[in-house]
């Protein structure tokens, strides 16, 4: 399907977590939703512009992050 970031290493970027450990647990805890859905899994694979929410935020998955 194309170019692609995992959500922990997002979350990371956008500094959101702090570490690789962290992200884990912020999302194992199912308070991260992609595309309006929870999400648990820690390496989902995220495609230009789908919507990360987090703590009554959204990011857009811009382009230029997955590779």
């Amino acid at each position: 399907m194309g170019p692609f970031i995992e959500l922990n290493v997002f979350l990371k970027k956008h500094n959101l977590a702090s570490t690789g450990g962290q992200a884990k647990v912020i999302i194992q805890s199912g308070v991260v939703k992609v595309n309006n859905e929870v999400e648990t899994r820690n390496r989902r694979k995220l495609h230009a512009n789908d919507v990360v929410e987090f703590q009554n935020k959204k990011y857009t998955v811009a382009e230029e992050l997955c590779r």
